[in-house]
């Protein structure tokens, strides 16, 4: 449903003005995306549905597929009164065009990166406007002692193995002590018939001879690929502080029967979608029910989680009096 428009509450004061808060677009967005080409046309969509317009920046690898499909996109919005230039492309690859268009903060209202550190480290440095930022996606599974394993084992397969390249994926695996015996070289196991390179603690590398010693560095890893780091943890709060210390904010999950647990982790855990008993690949735009996303985002402000439709806008108040004067 489009949002521009909507009217997020509203209310009449005991003076007769009557007030709304009302969704608008945010105005021009500049998005700077490493990615598939076809996320060219997913952003250029969810922002005009939005009534934004869009300055896109893709990767050098698919330009020339960006090229076409930004002119099927343009010459499909003429038909449809969709003002020119709603959707352009910049058509260069050329790096340096990108901080001349961090400085336009007279004609750009927010910027969006989605890629890797080091771009969104540039963009957020250099950015005269606002930055919605697509940062790393660290994600975690802690197994709880009163975890049902077969659903743990599920969780964890699904959340590594089901698709290794994104953001949801998870990379760090926090496990109980109490279940290192017995759920650790099961789940070792299953993970190692997937193909996946197991980065262990001291205790992990002892009863996987298998695994090989991780690091600090691997504790703060998202790999993107068949690897996965590994830790045994005393209790649920040495998870928490582990995954608040290493994590990305960006999804985490634990498995337990254990209400009490539960809520303790949603509550203490600073991420954008914290979830019991199920995979970090559901935090997902399409997954939620919230529809086509253009990213998820780990920062607090402006957007937190799946950007769709609503968080591409801001809202106004719309003030209706009769004369009305403050004394």
């Amino acid at each position: 449903r489009d949002p521009v428009g909507e009217t997020i509450e509203g209310w009449v004061r005991p003076n007769g003005l009557e007030i709304r808060k009302v969704r608008v677009p945010l105005g021009t967005v500049f998005f700077i995306y490493e990615s598939r080409p076809n996320v060219t046309v997913d952003a250029a969509a969810i922002c005009v549905k939005s009534g934004n317009a869009v300055i896109l920046r893709g990767g050098k690898e698919a330009i020339h597929s960006s090229l076409a499909l930004v002119r099927m996109i343009n010459q499909v919005a003429a038909k449809y009164s969709i003002p020119d230039g709603a959707v352009q492309l910049v058509d260069t690859t050329d790096r340096a065009v990108v901080g001349h268009f961090l400085q336009l903060s007279h004609f750009i209202d927010v910027v969006i990166p989605r890629g890797g550190r080091e771009l969104i480290e540039r963009v957020t440095r250099e950015a005269q406007m606002p930055v919605i930022k697509h940062f790393d996606g660290n994600c975690h599974v802690y197994v709880d002692a009163t975890a049902d394993l077969m659903m743990a084992e599920q969780v964890v397969i699904n959340s590594k193995c089901q698709r290794m390249g994104v953001c949801n994926a998870c990379e760090s695996l926090l496990i109980h002590r109490s279940l290192s015996h017995h759920f650790l070289p099961r789940i070792a196991q299953q993970l190692l018939h997937h193909g996946i390179e197991i980065r262990g603690d001291s205790e992990v590398c002892r009863l996987v001879p298998e695994a090989v010693p991780g690091s600090e560095q691997d504790w703060a890893a998202e790999y993107l690929g068949p690897v996965i780091s590994i830790c045994i943890v005393d209790n649920l709060q040495a998870a928490i502080d582990h995954i608040n210390r290493y994590g990305s904010h960006h999804t985490d999950a634990i498995v337990t029967r254990d209400l009490n647990s539960a809520r303790q982790f949603q509550l203490q855990i600073d991420s954008s979608a914290v979830i019991v008993n199920a995979s970090t690949r559901f935090n997902d735009g399409g997954q939620l029910g919230l529809g086509a996303e253009i990213g998820i985002s780990t920062d607090k402000l402006h957007a937190r989680g799946p950007c769709g439709l609503r968080e591409l806008t801001t809202y106004k108040y719309l003030i209706v009096g009769n004369g009305h004067t403050r004394s």
